[in-house]
């Protein structure tokens, strides 16, 4: 297997991430966002290079609350797609849940084998929060959020994306 560094996104790694997300936003697998949007969180963000320096994947972690997180856009270059890429940013995106203290880490996939692979399991229902917690979230304007509490207005983002979890 050909060498893959696992680093911390810097601000010029902005444009790879939407190089990347851009295929699979086009087919509907993630949803692209705007250039501000990644900066503004791009502390959450981790990349994964090739031998030569070049970006060949991304993920991130949202805390959410106090023991959850959320895996987000998590993508790897279609050319390296197989080869272990997204198990290494997942990894380490876990690794880093962690370290913040989180317990449980949830994701909105198409990828349901590959996060089985991964020690996530199919959410059966939506009572990974309890009550308190819920009505806090709901106080949340991010959208990653609302697509966790599975509210009505993110449906059109969520359709036939399959809610998993996974517990550190």
């Amino acid at each position: 297997m050909e060498p893959i560094t696992i680093r911390r996104a810097k601000t010029s790694d902005v444009k790879s991430i939407r190089e990347l997300v851009k295929p699979l936003a086009e087919e509907r697998v993630l949803l692209e966002k705007e250039a501000v949007a990644y900066y503004e969180n791009l502390q959450e963000f981790f990349i994964a290079d090739d031998a030569d320096g070049n970006v060949i994947g991304c993920g991130g972690l949202h805390v959410m609350w106090e023991d959850i997180a959320e895996v987000r856009t998590l993508a790897s270059n279609e050319a390296w797609r197989g080869r272990g890429v997204g198990r290494l940013l997942l990894q380490r995106l876990l690794q880093e849940a962690r370290e913040l203290g989180v317990s449980r880490v949830f994701c909105l996939t198409f990828e349901v084998d590959f996060f089985i692979r991964n020690g996530f399991t199919v959410m059966a229902e939506q009572s990974a929060v309890d009550p308190e917690v819920y009505s806090e979230l709901l106080r949340s304007t991010d959208e990653g959020v609302a697509e966790f509490l599975d509210l009505a207005r993110v449906k059109p983002n969520t359709l036939g994306n399959t809610r998993m979890i996974a517990h550190l």
